[in-house]
Parts: C-alpha cells; sequence; structure tokens
C-alpha cells in the first residue's frame, strides 16, 4: 500500500532534478543539492532516503568537464578492481586537472583509505569538507580512520557529523553506538 506513495515521491525527487531548464553544473556546486540534503534529513522513509543518498553521489560524481568525467568512471572502476595504483592515478589526475571538484579529493582520499596511507587520506578529506561540508561520506571516512588509528572520541565526533547531515547512515549509527559505550566513563 505504501509502495505507490514511495514511488510517487522518488519520481518527484527525480523530476525536480530536472526542473532547472539551464546546463548546471553538476557536482558540490550543484543547486539541486540544498533541496536534496534538506529531503534527506527530514525523511523518515529509508527507501526514499536511499534514493535521495544515491542521488547526491551522482550530482557529486558529476563534472560539466568531460575530461574529469572519464578520469572519475576509469578511477572508480579500477578502485573496484582493486588496482589501487591505476586508481590513484586518476585520481591525481583529476586534482591536479580540477582542484576545485570536492569528489575527485574524496575518490583519491578513499584510496589513500585503502591502502593504508591515512596521513594523505586525512589531507584529502580535509580538502573535501572544505569543498563540501556536508560530505558524509567525506565524514564517515574520516571517522573509519580515526577509528584505525585508536583514537575514539575523534571518530565519534566524525560520525556524529556525518549524521547530522545525513541520519540514515546505519553504519555510522551502530558505531557511534559503539563508540559511546566504549568511551562511557573515560575522558574524550
Amino acid at each position: 500500500m505504501l509502495r505507490r506513495p514511495i514511488a510517487c515521491l522518488i519520481a518527484a525527487i527525480l523530476l525536480a532534478l530536472s526542473w532547472f531548464a539551464w546546463p548546471v553544473a553538476a557536482d558540490q556546486r550543484d543547486e539541486r543539492l540544498d533541496q536534496l540534503f534538506t529531503r534527506l534529513k527530514t525523511t523518515s522513509d529509508p527507501r526514499e532516503a536511499k534514493a535521495v543518498e544515491q542521488i547526491i553521489w551522482h550530482l557529486w560524481m558529476d563534472s560539466d568537464d568531460a575530461t574529469v568525467r572519464q578520469l572519475m568512471r576509469d578511477g572508480v572502476t579500477a578502485m573496484s578492481r582493486q588496482q589501487y595504483d591505476v586508481a590513484l592515478e586518476r585520481f591525481n589526475r583529476i586534482v591536479q586537472h580540477a582542484p576545485d571538484f570536492a569528489e575527485g579529493w574524496n575518490k583519491r582520499a578513499t584510496v589513500y583509505y585503502l591502502i593504508g596511507n591515512y596521513p594523505s587520506s586525512v589531507l584529502d578529506i580535509e580538502r573535501t569538507l572544505q569543498l563540501e561540508p556536508r560530505h558524509f561520506g567525506a565524514l564517515s571516512g574520516l571517522g573509519l580512520i580515526y577509528d584505525a588509528i585508536g583514537r575514539p572520541a575523534a571518530a565519534l565526533r566524525s560520525f556524529e557529523a556525518a549524521l547530522a547531515i545525513n541520519p540514515h547512515l546505519s553504519g555510522a549509527r551502530r558505531r557511534v553506538q559503539e563508540l559511546r559505550r566504549q568511551l562511557r566513563g573515560r575522558p574524550t
């Protein structure tokens, strides 16, 4: 019974993305993101939240620059195949070619995290957050790094910041609960 209204709502969100008749740079500066973040924060429906989150990721990863789009596709493919050296090279090229494109920095941070280069990952996350302070993926990644290096209070703050933007991150929510239990009674 609820599926029909949910489907209509998701269709409305997708339609909202096409409201603008003029070209819009699809990246962290996309004007449609404000409305999507508001919806992400206010919806109580997990399916709608997932759909909105996917649209946000799509907008973040897109660029009006064909070179950046191709490098992003190649880098993501290489990362999914665990070809981290290839992925790193593609994301290096993105951040050199388009230093104001937040997702290039975020993807490179992810590769650095996957290869265990946490200091470089943190630097790239910081740059991502300068360009897109609402980047819940970067904040979650920062939480994972702080968790991995034994800084539970910093991890907790990062995961809580991600949840303040996207309250539907179930993994971050679970980790917040675990970290709170772990830190109970300990100075932060």
